[in-house]
């Protein structure tokens, strides 16, 4: 297929490159001047499909009013980021509009597993717009859930696995300062946990950050505002409480207001351990 990707963040670049090892034609773009190893040469117009994998709704957006002009009919979006159901209603019936089909499709697994062709999508949206994409779908993920054809059952999933992903980093980072607190080090909170019930992938995968003092962006503290922001707004006229979720949006937003927004997001444990008085790995006692 001859395919544009928009965003090559940690998530993006690894599925335009998943892309491109299995045969496609890919052409990328990014804001920031990102360039894309291997890229075609392809303007919209040219495109099958456009795979849209930016920060939030209002990139979204902004992507779709550039190049929905461009896209041929019977070409497909598919949109990738967090978003409410509400907007990616609306998204596609601007795309509709114009002929082009829409697939609410947002992903989980990481950087290693986008770089892997091994993603996990949640997706709805019409058999056609299934159809359109499924080449580039099968080069992405490993599986992808079809959540039905009712555009916007994709994102509400992603806020459904939000609201435990968020938390369990959250609890993961708790758990592991409070453990400190009683004598014992994240290695070897890191040896036990995850040989015992109370593990999770996220303890699993954002532990040896904190282990190992490195905070690096793979995801960032700032997205945890907005995803967990959506579920919040999502769940409220459905006459639900999130107390857990709650507690741990209050901590990603406490990072925020020490600062950390822009670290990775296992840095919510800053905020425990300033709480705590005790010293993370790699930081001055």
């Amino acid at each position: 297929m001859k395919l544009g990707v928009w965003g090559l963040g940690s998530m993006g670049s690894g599925m335009a490159q998943s892309l491109i090892r299995t045969g496609h034609s890919v052409a990328g773009f990014d804001p920031r001047g990102v360039t894309l190893d291997g890229a075609a040469d392809l303007v919209p117009s040219e495109m099958e499909a456009a795979i849209v994998v930016v920060l939030n709704a209002a990139q979204t957006e902004a992507v779709l009013a550039e190049i929905l002009p461009q896209l041929t009919q019977g070409a497909v979006v598919v949109a990738c980021a967090t978003v409410p159901p509400d907007f990616a209603r609306a998204m596609a019936d601007d795309c509709a509009a114009r002929g082009v089909h829409y697939l609410d499709a947002p992903i989980s697994g990481g950087a290693a597993r986008a770089a892997a062709g091994d993603l996990s999508i949640m997706a709805s949206g019409s058999a056609a717009a299934f159809a359109a994409a499924r080449p580039a779908l099968d080069a992405m993920a490993r599986t992808v859930f079809e959540m039905g054809d009712a555009v916007g059952a994709g994102s509400a999933m992603k806020a459904v696995h939000q609201v435990l992903a968020g938390t369990h980093i959250a609890t993961m980072a708790e758990a592991m300062v409070f453990g400190m607190t009683q004598g014992i080090d994240p290695e070897r909170f890191l040896e036990v946990i995850p040989q015992c019930g109370g593990t999770s992938w996220m303890l699993e995968n954002r532990g040896p950050h904190v282990r190992d003092g490195d905070y690096t962006p793979r995801s960032a503290v700032d997205i945890w505002i907005k995803d967990l922001g959506i579920a919040a707004d999502i769940a409220a006229p459905a006459g639900i409480d999130l107390p857990m979720m709650q507690a741990a949006l209050d901590g990603f937003r406490r990072a925020v207001e020490m600062g950390l927004g822009g670290e990775d997001d296992a840095a919510i444990a800053k905020v425990y351990a300033a709480q705590a008085g005790v010293a993370l790995p790699g930081e001055a006692s």
